[in-house]
């Protein structure tokens, strides 16, 4: 009966309610659409950052990080390698050597590299390498070639079955020259990436630069990489850490974490803002119908109707107010951010020169994370439940005798 009455009290004033609904829906499809592209970016970026560079985590040698360099590499322990592996939190461990060299090719000037000795089936199948090329092969041991990034490739003005010429230096000093063919050119989906790294096998790599045995980094791949720090505490019980050292993306690029918290708080307070405003418009509206329903509500009082009773349908009234606001501001929603997620804003200008700075791809994609619509639809819902209080406190405080009077 109470739900009956609610919902009809609702469309008694179809304007009044519409207005309601409609800022209720505006003020929750602009959160959704500026949180979706938000965490979309975050997303695009930390996958574009952590894929074509770090991992989500490394094993490396003491002190690596702070100063790259193949003296600085480790040969892996083979039962703490296997300790690893085994663990039930990590799905893989991936070897690598990366060392910096010249680079130069009969057509263009000598460029600085970043060379990268991998084993190609496991990062195709962990980090996705074999769909980033654009044509060619792998690097393997079969080919004995390199795999060029696209912007590096354009740089150095070589193409595929071109040769390149590799001039470094190796590990304690040894000199690393070598001439190779390119089998194959990618799109590394990372600006910086693109324009300097070269893919080798492993074992190619070691031999040129004479680190037989050695790495720099064994990329631990989790199983479910939410909760990082806890993994790292769990490995660090198999390793050494005074010779090695294991070190999560957050530890290795700080500054990442810190650009996009910032940004973050700047689009969290933009939300409030939208919702102090949107807050106060339905607020006026509840007042406005409060105000005008004082001598129904005292007219209902002396005719028998509990306090209780009436103040639970004016709670149904906003609440359903809100529900059909919600759900029309997360419909309105969703076409456009399924639309930006298969389709990514392109960057140009200085937007894309930031973007670049920071090593991500200039996309805007949007987030399809059903935590958005839950989040901010709950958010709304609470933010008009609470203000539909103030009605609740004059029914409980109304006299019904002066209510009538008016």
């Amino acid at each position: 009966m109470l739900f009956k009455i609610a919902w009809r009290n609702i469309w008694r004033n179809k304007r009044r309610s519409l207005i309601t609904l409609a800022s209720v829906a505006f003020a929750l499809f602009f959160a959704i659409i500026m949180r979706s592209m938000q965490l979309g970016t975050y997303d695009q970026a930390y996958s574009s950052v952590i894929n074509a560079t770090t991992g989500y985590m490394q094993w490396q040698g003491e002190g690596f990080w702070d100063k790259q360099s193949l003296e600085r590499s480790f040969s892996p322990d083979s039962l703490t390698w296997q300790q690893i592996e085994q663990d039930e939190s990590v799905e893989a461990l991936l070897p690598r050597l990366e060392s910096f060299a010249l680079l130069a090719s009969d057509n263009s000037d000598t460029k600085p590299g970043f060379l990268k000795g991998i084993q190609a089936p496991l990062e195709s199948k962990y980090f996705k390498l074999d769909e980033k090329l654009l044509e060619g092969s792998l690097p393997s041991a079969s080919n004995n070639g390199v795999m060029l990034a696209s912007g590096l490739a354009e740089n150095l003005k070589i193409k595929l079955g071109d040769t390149l010429v590799i001039i470094g230096q190796g590990y304690h000093g040894m000199s690393a020259n070598g001439k190779y063919p390119v089998v194959g050119i990618a799109d590394l989906k990372n600006p910086i990436a693109n324009k300097s790294t070269v893919y080798l096998n492993l074992q190619e790599l070691q031999y040129l630069t004479g680190a037989y045995n050695q790495l720099t980094a064994a990329v631990v791949v989790p199983t479910d990489p939410k909760d990082l720090y806890a993994l790292k505490n769990q490995l660090q019980s198999y390793t050494d850490t005074t010779a090695t050292d294991l070190m999560t993306w957050q530890e290795m690029m700080p500054e990442l974490i810190e650009a996009m918290e910032a940004d973050s708080a700047g689009g969290l307070a933009i939300l409030f803002i939208l919702y102090l405003v949107i807050g106060f418009g339905i607020f006026g509206t509840i007042l406005m119908l409060t105000a005008e329903r004082k001598p129904e509500y005292g007219i209902l009082l002396s005719i028998g109707m509990s306090r209780g009773r009436m103040a639970l349908s004016t709670f149904m009234e906003t609440a359903f107010l809100s529900l059909l606001g919600i759900a029309s501001g997360s419909f309105l929603a969703l076409p456009i951010a399924m639309y930006y997620h298969y389709n990514p804003i392109e960057l140009a200008g200085d937007m894309d020169a930031m973007m670049e700075d920071y090593g991500m791809e200039p996309l805007l994609p949007f987030s399809l994370d059903s935590s958005i619509w839950l989040t901010h639809g709950s958010i709304m819902l609470i933010i008009s439940l609470i203000l539909s209080l103030y009605s609740i406190i004059t029914i409980y405080r109304l006299n019904p005798v002066k209510a009538m009077r008016r």
